[in-house]
């Protein structure tokens, strides 16, 4: 058997007549086959062969010169990718070295501070049951009126606690979370995505840092029930028993307790005017207070040596004022008890102040150093 062999120099017209036919079919199969880089969708067959720095895409040599992207900063997309790739690890450095530990310290202070409140008010129940376990039926509804005040003194200890922990926990999640996409965007290998996810992931970062931490807040419960009761009630009758005054509790750091007879028979009454109310206090109780402006003075210019010389002349004060109305003491104590609250709310107001200048200096520091 033999194979016939095509000798093309025999038969010259048809080899030139084969390549001429074939040839083109052969080069347009080649050059189909080779990847092609992708086109412009706005400019017809122009390659994306430019990548926009400021849109963060890729682009053709018309959008840059006469297109949308005209005067963007461009690089290369391999260059980009190789210089952004390190970003997302020193975005987790940082999370973890300046947040995390501030997070989780602010959030066991505010827990602390919870349960030191409420521990206060614990005590300050149980103070108040020890008080009126002798007196049944009279004292059921002084007693009522007073645990009702501390259940609302303890709603307003969870109502100011409860939101910031509840923001902490958020910061924490919000953390966690943005440790997790970090360690995403690493595993990214589409360059043009892993750009995107990268400045998303710096967006966040540098949101969530620049969110500012809550303050950790102190409250002080006034009139504290031991002392309230101590001062007040000794001086109270069985007879005037039902005008016996229940303090109005205060829990909130901006805030004085004043001391008030909300009870049934004063309900009753009809409102008086001040000048009734003035007319109605003895002699004694104005001297009284004409006495009180120089001891706030005093009080207010030294607090330490001041506050020993108000309590001092207070306790003398209750010594003399036994033979008083039980009226002429009540209103003696509670315009006292409203100075010691509004020097509390003063002391406050320039904790509050001091903290405030203090957390604007570290964000002007922090914003230096950024721009150094």
């Amino acid at each position: 058997m033999f194979i016939k062999v095509w000798e093309p120099w025999k038969k010259p017209d048809a080899f030139v007549l084969t390549c001429c036919f074939y040839f083109p079919l052969w080069f347009q199969y080649q050059r189909d086959s080779e990847p092609r880089a992708p086109s412009c969708q706005e400019h017809r067959r122009q390659p994306l062969n430019m990548y926009c720095v400021q849109d963060r895409q890729l682009i053709c040599g018309l959008c840059l010169t006469v297109g949308r992207h005209q005067g963007h900063p461009i690089d290369d997309l391999q260059a980009a990718f190789v210089r952004e790739k390190r970003t997302p690890a020193l975005l987790l450095a940082r999370l973890s070295e300046q947040r995390w530990a501030q997070v989780c310290e602010l959030g066991e202070q505010l827990e602390e501070e919870k349960a030191r409140c409420e521990s206060l008010l614990r005590q300050d129940r149980q103070e108040v049951e020890e008080f009126f376990v002798s007196l049944e039926e009279v004292l059921a509804r002084k007693k009522r009126a007073y645990l009702e005040a501390l259940s609302e003194a303890a709603a307003e200890v969870a109502q100011a606690y409860e939101p910031l922990i509840h923001r902490v926990k958020e910061l924490q999640e919000e953390q966690l979370d943005l440790v997790s996409l970090g360690s995403s965007v690493e595993d990214e290998d589409s360059p043009l995505v892993f750009l995107e996810k990268v400045h998303q992931f710096r967006d966040r970062v540098e949101k969530f840092i620049r969110t500012p931490l809550p303050s950790v807040i102190s409250l002080s419960v006034t009139p504290r029930a031991a002392a309230y009761l101590q001062q007040s009630w000794p001086a109270v009758t069985i007879g005037s028993l039902e005008q016996a005054a229940v303090p109005t509790l205060c829990c909130s750091a901006t805030c004085g307790g004043s001391s008030s007879a909300e009870t049934e028979a004063e309900e009753a009454q009809p409102i008086r005017t001040r000048w009734d109310v003035w007319r109605r206090i003895p002699l004694a109780a104005s001297v009284a207070l004409l006495v009180l402006p120089p001891l706030l003075l005093a009080l207010w210019a030294n607090p330490v040596g001041g506050a020993s010389l108000c309590f001092s002349f207070l306790s003398r004060l209750s010594q003399s004022a036994q033979a008083l109305s039980a009226d002429l003491v009540t209103s003696v104590w509670d315009a006292l008890v409203a100075a010691e609250a509004a020097l509390d709310e003063w002391g406050s107001q320039v904790k509050a102040w001091e903290d405030r200048t203090h957390q604007q200096i570290l964000d002007f520091l922090k914003s230096l150093a950024k721009k150094g």
